[in-house]
């Protein structure tokens, strides 16, 4: 088993214990890196967040526990799971296989990028979407993927209901290359009637960071808050 599965903050705050559980095992796993890191909006961002990095079966499970634990919590209701290509798809899948482990046993699917024209044909792969659909990624951006996956869902006759990330970077999205007043997210819970749950998010980071000034944390404490200050935009937990 991978180092970064087995450690546990034993000394979490109690608001939110499992968001800073979460970012000590993405910190340890080297998934949350700080530095300098250019986004798409083309901002420099203090910190990182990459997903490709639970590149084993440990880390994906251990993943896949917060999910499930983040979205029972949440009481959000669903009746399938849909993972957008391509991050979403292991992360419905193992997350599908945790919940079914819980006594929660529910259909996932799946979208591939390009028509099949062979075997089943088609873009959709795994169970046939029908009612409310839960959507799984590990970031939202710009929201450019939850929208497609609201198209396809639509498409097939059933209903996007809910989406859950792992990490929400509560900041300004851009539109035609400027900032606007709200994030991805807040855009897909007003506008699109989505609602949305994180496991961890800015907010938890900075308490992250605050804890742990003393372990050599400071100065990314520091380059946070000003981006923070910077770009952050205010959001209720879901």
């Amino acid at each position: 088993m991978s180092e970064c599965v087995a450690s546990h903050s034993g000394s979490a705050p109690a608001q939110d214990a499992l968001a800073q559980d979460f970012l000590q095992f993405v910190v340890d796993c080297g998934v949350l890196r700080f530095g300098e890191f250019k986004t798409k909006a083309g901002r420099i961002s203090p910190y990182f967040f990459n997903a490709g990095q639970f590149d084993d079966g440990a880390k994906l499970g251990r993943l896949a526990q917060f999910y499930a634990q983040r979205l029972l919590q949440s009481g959000i209701g669903f009746d399938m799971i849909f993972g957008p290509a391509y991050k979403g798809i292991p992360l419905a899948a193992a997350l599908a296989v945790e919940l079914a482990r819980l006594g929660v046993n529910v259909p996932f699917a799946y979208n591939r990028k390009e028509a099949k024209d062979h075997g089943e044909g088609g873009t959709l792969v795994g169970a046939a979407l029908k009612g409310r659909v839960l959507i799984v990624d590990d970031v939202m951006s710009a929201g450019t993927a939850t929208r497609e996956s609201i198209a396809i869902i639509n498409a097939a006759g059933a209903k996007a209901h809910a989406v859950i990330i792992a990490l929400d970077r509560q900041e300004k999205a851009t539109e035609d290359g400027r900032d606007v007043e709200h994030s991805a997210v807040q855009y897909v819970q007003r506008e699109l009637g989505l609602q949305v749950s994180a496991i961890a998010k800015l907010a938890d980071l900075m308490q992250y960071l605050q804890q742990r000034r003393a372990d050599g944390l400071a100065i990314d404490q520091q380059r946070v808050l000003a981006y923070q200050q910077r770009y952050g935009v205010t959001e209720s937990r879901s």
